[in-house]
């Protein structure tokens, strides 16, 4: 891929809920995108901070980059989104999958969030299968790749692409698809569009957990040709019925994520808390299960 189509990536990585940020821009303009950006919530006591995005933040400034968007992959449930404070931040709009109303329908009832509307007017850019934006001279090339959700997208611009949490690195394999919408049939036939992009394309993963033997550090980059010879759940040759049988027992063994009920409250509403209560407050809401 020449050069010119060759965006600077820079990677954030929060060992928290081991995922991986990315600062994205255009070489020759200096406009940039940050990718699946993290807000600190410790649970323990429900504190909230902006130091994760405070350290993009500053390094797009060191370097003089004007960031126009955030983009995401999908309603992340393993992390609250910074969305919303880069907007307020920087101007930027954030992007998602125009699928992301799904999401809401799910989830708005589920957390009597009556201050939402299930449109995905919250987000300023809904973007389709297909559709592209410009980043200076680069362009946001946008696949929907569901599976994971139903609204996930992976973002090509030039040689890299940004596929959340459909892929991770090969030697941990895919994205789990028991959440409300997942499908691992859905799952696979995404992948494969993505394993049809030029071998040599930069694929950066949306969090990395260490394999059980082997690696001990933490990587977020690999290539298509990597991914295509080598995952192992996903690489060539593997049937969709073989996939899809794996997928699903391996979900069945899988704990929920230890923030899915606050991140999904807060990243339906693009990253923003809940609205404050008359005395002034701001509650998470923990739908409680009996039986």
């Amino acid at each position: 891929m020449p050069s010119a189509h060759r965006p600077d990536v820079q990677a954030f990585f929060d060992p928290a809920t081991s995922t991986a940020t990315f600062l994205v821009s255009d070489p020759a303009t200096k406009a940039a995108a940050i990718v699946d950006p993290v807000l600190d919530f410790d649970p323990k006591s429900a504190r909230i901070s902006t130091r994760s995005a405070d350290a993009v933040l500053q390094a797009a400034k060191a370097q003089g980059l004007h960031v126009t968007y955030v983009l995401e992959t999908h309603a992340h449930a393993d992390h609250l989104s910074a969305g919303d404070y880069i907007r307020r931040e920087t101007g930027a709009g954030i992007v998602i999958g125009a699928h992301i109303t799904e999401v809401q329908k799910v989830f708005i009832p589920r957390f009597e969030a009556d201050d939402v509307s299930a449109d995905g007017s919250v987000f300023d850019y809904l973007v389709d299968d297909g559709e592209a934006l410009a980043l200076g001279d680069l362009n946001i090339e946008v696949m929907h790749t569901p599976g994971h959700t139903p609204a996930c997208v992976t973002y090509v611009i030039g040689d890299a692409a940004f596929v959340g949490d459909t892929l991770f690195m090969p030697d941990y394999g895919t994205a789990r698809t028991d959440f409300p919408g997942g499908d691992a049939t859905a799952l696979y036939r995404s992948i494969r569009r993505i394993l049809s992009l030029p071998p040599q394309t930069r694929v950066f993963v949306g969090h990395d957990y260490l394999p059980p033997e082997g690696r001990t550090e933490n990587r977020w980059e690999t290539t298509i040709a990597e991914e295509a010879a080598g995952n192992v759940h996903a690489h060539q040759g593997v049937t969709e019925d073989a996939f899809v049988q794996v997928r699903r027992a391996r979900d069945a063994t899988l704990a929920p994520p230890a923030l899915i009920l606050p991140s999904l409250q807060v990243n339906i509403r693009a990253g923003a808390l809940p609205p404050p209560t008359p005395g002034g407050h701001v509650f998470l809401r923990l739908p409680v299960s009996v039986g």
